[in-house]
């Protein structure tokens, strides 16, 4: 058994190694490493302090979006999964709303260990690109390159290997080098999106008059991105899913094939936390809310049982079971069915016969949380949405947008609107 410790260790180290190679490899068989690579090793050449840091982290705009397509919401400051669902939700909507014959496609691309494929050498040159300094990009590529990596199992600690490829994963600045260096696999055309949430990607195809050649096309750029970038498509992971409301006709959509592989249609997929669903319906997203609420009610009735103050089991409630229930309320709860909402409201009920205390109403908590976010988009000019809210000529209104549906006059957007619009003072 001890042996067999050991040599578990080892193999650990090297199967977490294994993109390596395939990294060397690629990057050799395109030439870019001779530049950035000699420049990576002549950092060594110099000093740099903590403060040299501070001063020039100090100098980057926090409040540009990182890279030019202005789509990346994760990893920044009053930024979260609850943007790029909104966001996904309110491109579909208005194109839906737009004609009747109008559908949506939706494909989720799935990346093999996104975070362990970066190549220092090319993620250097997309940074000089964007106008980071040249001491930056140096301290960054001294960071990711000639890494000493073990793995320990129990008492036992594998050789060291060293990696040049890749991020490490925990790491603070991991996930914003990723997005930086996918800053440039952008849309080509009007009728297509990407958007990016770390390694959570979605194209979204607008489709009208059944013309699906910009969304083929643009899913092959992806393709030829990953090649040129040392990323790895999972094909099998990667799903589409359709969106199309027209009753009219049916109709036959093409089926979509990467690197020669059929990619699976579904009619749900959970993307950031989310189930999406191909009628834009939210049943089984809460139904799956209101499962794991009802599990933690068991946790707050034993506490009850341990005489706990109420206080407590109120803290409790909030910590573990209205945070599911409003994970993602402002994207969701709008176009929920009453059913829908009574199952949600049966969950704040049970707490509140179990605390014996008040708790806020969920609805209230959606009003609220819609304010607040459409406050902090109208503050934050670099947001992908923020042109959704522009004034009227008086200043004091916010222009409404257009709504042809109740689906898309009960969406985040214009329900934030005309919240906002309620409100006596302009924020």
């Amino acid at each position: 058994m001890v042996n067999a410790d050991a040599s578990l260790a080892d193999e650990l180290n090297t199967f977490y190694a294994r993109f390596e190679a395939a990294a060397n490899h690629a990057s050799g068989a395109s030439g870019t490493t001779s530049v950035h690579t000699e420049r990576a090793r002549e950092v060594n050449a110099f000093t740099i302090s903590e403060h040299d840091m501070r001063r020039a982290f100090k100098r980057v705009n926090t409040r540009k979006a990182a890279g030019p397509d202005g789509i990346t919401v994760c990893y920044r400051q009053n930024r979260s999964t609850e943007d790029a669902i909104a966001h996904l939700l309110h491109t579909t909507n208005s194109h839906l709303d737009q004609r009747n014959g109008n559908y949506t496609k939706m494909l989720f691309v799935d990346y093999s260990s996104a975070f362990n494929t970066i190549i220092p050498s090319t993620l250097t040159s997309k940074l000089e690109v964007l106008g980071l300094s040249l001491l930056l990009c140096q301290w960054i590529s001294n960071f990711l390159t000639d890494r000493p990596q073990a793995v320990q199992v129990g008492k036992h600690t594998s050789s060291t290997l060293t990696l040049s490829t890749g991020a490490p994963q925990g790491c603070v600045l991991s996930p914003l080098l990723y997005s930086l260096y996918t800053h440039d696999c952008v849309a080509t055309s009007n009728s297509t999106t990407i958007i990016k949430f770390a390694d959570d990607t979605v194209v979204v195809g607008l489709i009208s008059n059944n013309d699906e050649t910009a969304y083929l096309q643009e899913v092959k750029n992806p393709e030829r991105w990953c090649q040129e970038n040392n990323l790895l498509l999972n094909v099998s992971k990667t799903k589409e899913l359709i969106v199309d409301f027209s009753t009219k006709q049916e109709r036959s959509y093409q089926p979509l094939n990467i690197c020669g592989t059929p990619v699976k249609r579904v009619d749900s997929f959970r993307y950031l936390g989310v189930h999406i669903t191909q009628d834009l319906s939210w049943s089984c997203h809460i139904n799956t809310l209101v499962k794991k609420a009802q599990q933690r009610l068991y946790h707050l009735r034993r506490l009850r049982d341990f005489k706990l103050p109420s206080q407590v089991l109120k803290t409790f409630y909030t910590c573990t079971i209205e945070s599911i229930l409003t994970g993602s309320i402002t994207s969701c709860f709008g176009n929920s069915t009453m059913h829908d909402r009574r199952a949600l409201q049966r969950v704040v009920r049970s707490a509140e016969r179990t605390i014996h205390t008040e708790l806020p109403d969920l609805q209230d908590i959606y009003s609220t949380r819609c304010r607040t976010r459409a406050r902090k988009i109208v503050k934050d000019l670099s947001h992908p949405n923020n042109g959704l809210f522009s004034l009227l000529r008086s200043g004091k209104r916010f222009r409404s947008l257009k709504e042809n549906t109740e689906r898309m006059r009960r969406s985040f957007f214009p329900q934030a609107i005309r919240s906002l619009n309620q409100e006596t003072p302009r924020i």
